[in-house]
């Protein structure tokens, strides 16, 4: 024992050599060395963008879990306990009172039973998507892999899957950095609509099952499980909570939300860092204004530091992605900046992700019906004024709870396929341009809120609006819209604005298209071809 103890002590009195760290309990011992990273932000701002990101352009992503299984739309497990709303009325209707069943009972309902990843994976692969993204938690706190700290997890519920698990092994199948999307910090005050009751109807005054006892299960599916493990809701609600939209204004943690204890907090950090160990993904997405629990708790900057720490260790150098959606100045330094439905309005300095889906988050049965989703030309659009500004795309097709996505999807993404096949030389390892494009689009744009969602609100592109990348000495220029007439002008080519061009040549074709270049622009005759979502012009010449 004294040899032991003398050992140990005299190991600590090295500093070169190694060390100790604790997450919440949990203890890692690694070289002194290779830790690079600390969790302070200090530390984190010496982080660098990796090139395979800044290459790829454009990911894809499974925001798949339990709240699809209703078809219903986002926010399911909060919005079924709010009286009276669209969520709630479908689910009465459906599943029966929350007090009798609840988004619980909704896990157990769900079965994944047509999931095939591999087929999915492959299908985003050939549509031109280099990383791959999968839901590992909502704000629903249920785990979606074998979780060691929740029990309340797809291995063990519903499913009984290794969901994580199947995506992670298709997307390395596929040769696709893999990713995973992690929300679950907030389930302690977003799921506080669960502690509520009716106050009309046969039902009033009786409590939804937010409070629920592990006593309660006995003779139900859940048996000798603690829904508080899931809901978290065994705490004073935050203020105001009855309103509805009062979470928005709480989303950073302040504001009058109810604070979570100490261990909601470690169990959110064991879990994180359990996933990081387990699955090594490349990409983490945090649902959070900055990096989880931040600023009341040091989760998020311990997990930032263990993940860029592992992926050192992994590759050899700093391969990791973390993304964070409302950053400051220095933060932007030590995260991707993450848009949430909205594009900048400039070039970015440092590169950044857009995310955004074609329907709703969670899979949504109206919208379908409506034939509401997003074609694959807007998708292309977007995706092009996106590299055009040093940014990323990632989208997310929505799952139905069977683990599929319906045919109107599929017509959507082979849309995508079929552009990029073409086209993709304009958005594979390109960087932006002296300016990122023009047109009148550009004049009508809409300013870009904290929180991003500025989609959809630009006036419609036209042949007229152009967006531009460069690779090496080729620039390119993208019409994102069918000409009226067979020729295309680009302003900003004009002689007076640039150099001399060379050549021009029509991706998918090869042969050169006549041209001439004046003081009003560069003037490009177009060929007669099948119609083009965006006729993408491969510019060569001594262009500044």
């Amino acid at each position: 024992m004294q040899r032991r103890t003398l050992l140990k002590n005299m190991l600590v009195g090295l500093s070169s050599a190694y060390f100790t760290k604790s997450y919440a309990g949990r203890v890692l011992k690694a070289p002194y060395a290779p830790e690079r990273f600390k969790p302070t932000w200090s530390s984190l701002q010496q982080y660098q963008v990796p090139e395979w990101f800044r290459d790829a352009k454009f990911g894809m992503w499974a925001h798949w879990g339990p709240q699809c299984q209703p078809e219903y739309g986002d926010w399911y497990a909060r919005e079924m306990y709010m009286e009276g709303s669209h969520k709630y009325k479908y689910h009465v209707q459906k599943y029966g009172h929350p007090s009798k069943f609840g988004f619980k009972d909704v896990i157990n309902d769900w079965k994944a039973e047509k999931w095939d990843p591999e087929e999915l994976v492959s299908l985003y692969k050939n549509a031109g998507a280099k990383y791959f993204m999968a839901l590992a938690n909502h704000h629903d706190n249920f785990d979606l892999w074998d979780s060691s700290y929740q029990k309340w997890n797809s291995v063990r519920m519903g499913p009984k899957k290794d969901i994580i698990g199947g995506w992670a092994k298709a997307a390395k199948n596929n040769g696709l950095r893999f990713g995973v999307s992690v929300h679950a910090a907030h389930t302690w005050s977003w799921m506080e609509t669960a502690q509520r009751a009716d106050k009309e109807g046969p039902y009033a005054g009786v409590p939804y099952d937010g409070k629920v006892t592990k006593a309660e299960g006995a003779g139900k599916w859940w048996n000798g499980e603690d829904p508080q493990q899931l809901y978290a809701q065994n705490h004073p609600l935050s203020k105001n909570s009855e309103d509805n939209g009062m979470i928005h204004s709480q989303w950073a943690w302040g504001n009058g939300v109810s604070m979570p204890s100490k261990a909601y907090c470690d169990k959110f950090l064991n879990r994180t860092i359990e996933l990081i160990d387990k699955y090594g993904p490349d990409v983490i997405y945090f649902d959070d204004t900055v990096l989880p629990l931040y600023p009341i708790s040091d989760a998020g900057l311990k997990i930032a530091a263990h993940m860029y720490n592992t992926s050192i260790k992994k590759h050899g150098k700093l391969e990791a992605v973390i993304f964070g959606k409302i950053l400051d100045e220095q933060q932007r330094k030590c995260l991707v900046w993450d848009i949430e439905r909205g594009q900048t309005n400039s070039i970015e300095p440092l590169p950044y992700q857009t995310d955004t889906c074609i329907g709703a988050w969670h899979y949504d049965r109206p919208i379908y019906d409506r034939n509401e989703y997003k074609d694959a030309k807007t998708v292309i659009q977007m995706l092009l004024d996106i590299v055009s500004k040093n940014g990323n795309l990632m989208l997310n097709i929505p799952v139905r709870g069977n683990g599929t996505i319906d045919e109107k999807e599929r017509i959507v993404v082979e849309g995508i396929t079929k552009w990029m096949k073409v086209n993709s030389e304009c958005i594979y390892s390109t960087r932006p341009w002296k300016v990122f494009g023009e047109g009148p689009a550009i004049e009508s744009s809409a300013p870009l809120n904290a929180q991003g969602f500025n989609e959809g609100k630009n006036r419609p592109y036209t042949s007229a609006d152009f967006r531009f990348t460069k690779k090496g000495n080729v620039l390119y220029a993208a019409m994102l819209d069918k000409p009226a007439e067979g020729k295309a002008v680009i302003k900003s080519l004009a002689v007076t604005n640039s150099g001399r061009v060379e050549r021009v040549g029509l991706l998918g074709s090869n042969n050169n298209l006549e041209f001439k270049q004046t003081a009003e622009g560069l003037e490009v005759s177009l060929p007669t071809t099948d119609s083009q979502v965006a006729y993408v012009f491969k510019i060569q010449g001594d262009m500044t």
